[in-house]
């Protein structure tokens, strides 16, 4: 066996065994059986399987198994997945700056990103980019995948694009010069009442916490007093981003997380700073979607009695990953520690028994999320709130103070296909593209687009044609029935494609029940209080 392809083997056989990072112990010293084992079985396949073995794949394959029988969140991440994970996290990617999709097999500019080098080039919303550094791109079946090959890079490096504009007889050329393009996780902010403010974050990365504060000083210039922070869908992300916004909202020197480990000693982590908003009145939005430290936030407000939790039970994870790097550019996720919100408990759903990644799916068929009465914890343990002394439980998600049904009357079957098959989304396209002009010149301002614009018969009609065109056949009872759902969505894309993802969610909110019983309880002092007694 050649020694380079051994050294390398030994190396991440150690490293997955373990368990810390520093010195490695030398070949010499290692007695563990199992690691012979695994030594003398790997050699074995080098020097007498039948046919040729790939190294490498045998290598990862082995880690990946290693890892696949602790828990479901460890796990090895290929260098290509690494960085593709990262970037969300990171909060920006280098490339030329434009949202696009797909459209008519055409890469279609949405809209360029505010400030990015696309931008600042002129390109606009609606442009067709037919060709990227003298290649054809329209016409040729071109996927999502091949457009981030060509338009992200390197910043600094450029990049030529022909682009198609309407009214415009002949191409266009552009070259884009590639920069650092921001990565928003604070998608929206605005005024909900006249004197609550509303901030939506969809994950928790490196740069949330300084989006999170921007968000609190604009409301803040509105003279809000109250807050709805929704986190719903919100998947977690960094821990430090999710500590850093829990310290602006409890006061003191409160612990708001603390995690342990059998080889990670207890670590806690406490508010140590005057917070933007540790008076006045809260709320957290959760669902199942919301999970790590989106629970870690939520848990924090709840076991000190901070604020109300509205939603539905979250996803229930608690264990806490730290990253090794390897040289190759790979990583493993190994998990370390569980964390514990300040009452003690662990959210940590059980993973060791059942299907764990479709447990959400169960949760359904099980009638959880329509009946508060059917949520069920398994082996879950009450504990008391800090302050007040209210029971919360663990072991299986953070259990909201208001539970809000999932809304499953107006959502038929005939609105799932629409969406599934993308007629929806790919009639509004076509209706922003061809009206673009004359929508900004009737609606210059979000606030004359909230009071005039509606959808009407007309718009129906060429979803249900674009909806037949993707084989979704009209049912006219179902459509009935999901009419002001697909209007409001209608409505809210449309707003997205003018303005920003701030207003999508201003329009898309308005037809939320919790968002809407979030309002109701915020604005009334007595019903607010009633909750935290």
């Amino acid at each position: 066996m050649p020694k380079l392809i051994y050294a390398v083997m030994r190396f991440y056989i150690v490293i997955a065994f373990s368990f810390f990072v520093g010195s490695f112990v030398c070949h010499s010293q290692i007695q563990d059986k199992n690691i012979q084992k695994l030594e003398l079985t790997y050699q074995l396949i080098n020097s007498l399987y039948v046919d040729t073995v790939n190294q490498e794949k045998i290598v990862e394959e082995s880690i990946v198994a290693m890892l696949k029988s602790l828990d479901p969140h460890s796990a090895y991440i290929s260098p290509s997945e690494v960085k593709a994970m990262n970037e969300p996290l990171d909060g920006s990617f280098e490339g030329i700056g434009v949202q696009f999709n797909i459209f008519n097999d055409t890469l279609m500019v949405v809209n360029p990103i505010m400030g990015g080098p696309s931008e600042k080039v002129g390109i606009l919303a609606g442009d067709r980019i037919v060709g990227i550094d003298g290649k054809n791109v329209a016409g040729i079946g071109i996927k999502n995948s091949d457009v981030y090959k060509s338009l992200k890079g390197a910043k600094g490096t450029k990049v030529k694009l022909e682009i198609l504009r309407r009214h415009c007889d002949s191409r266009l050329n552009f070259t884009v010069v590639r920069d650092k393009i921001p990565i928003y996780s604070v998608e929206s902010a605005y005024m909900a009442t006249s004197k609550t403010g509303y901030i939506k974050v969809t994950r928790f990365a490196a740069t949330t916490y300084n989006e999170f504060m921007e968000a609190l000083n604009r409301l803040s210039q509105s003279g809000f007093e109250s807050l709805i922070l929704d986190l719903r869908g919100n998947g977690g992300g960094y821990l430090k981003a999710a500590i850093d916004i829990t310290d602006e909202l409890i006061d003191g020197r409160k612990m708001l997380v603390y995690t342990q480990g059998l080889n990670s000693p207890r670590s806690e982590h406490l508010a140590d700073k005057k917070g933007k908003f540790e008076k006045g009145n809260l709320i957290v939005l959760i669902d199942e979607g919301s999970a790590s430290a989106s629970e870690i936030v939520s848990g924090a407000v709840q076991d000190w009695d901070r604020g109300i939790v509205i939603g539905r039970r979250s996803f229930g994870k608690g264990l806490v990953q730290r990253p090794f790097d390897f040289p190759d550019g790979s990583m493993i996720r190994l998990t370390i520690a569980k964390y514990y919100t300040p009452s003690g408990r662990c959210i940590q759903k059980q993973y060791e028994d059942g299907d764990y990644a479709n447990e959400i799916q169960t949760r359904y068929l099980h009638g959880e999320m329509s009946n508060k009465d059917s949520v069920h914890f398994e082996n879950g343990e009450a504990y008391k709130t800090r302050l007040l002394g209210r029971t919360v439980y663990g072991g299986g998600g953070i259990m909201p103070d208001v539970f809000i049904p999932v809304d499953t009357i107006v959502f038929t079957n005939y609105y799932r296909d629409l969406l599934a098959t993308g007629a929806l989304n790919k009639t509004v396209l076509t209706y922003v593209d061809g009206n673009r002009k004359a929508l900004q010149a009737k609606y210059p301002d979000f606030k004359s687009f909230s009071s005039g614009f509606s959808v009407d018969n007309q718009f129906f009609d060429e979803l249900i044609k674009e909806g037949e065109a993707e084989k979704v056949k009209l049912n006219e009872k179902q459509l009935e029935i999901s009419r002001p759902l697909i209007s409001e969505q209608i409505k809210a894309l449309v707003a997205r494609d003018l303005f920003t993802a701030s207003e999508y969610y201003q329009v898309i909110n308005e037809l939320s029940d919790a968002y809407i019983k979030a309002v109701q309880i915020i604005e009334s002092k007595k019903e607010y209080s009633s909750y935290l007694k």
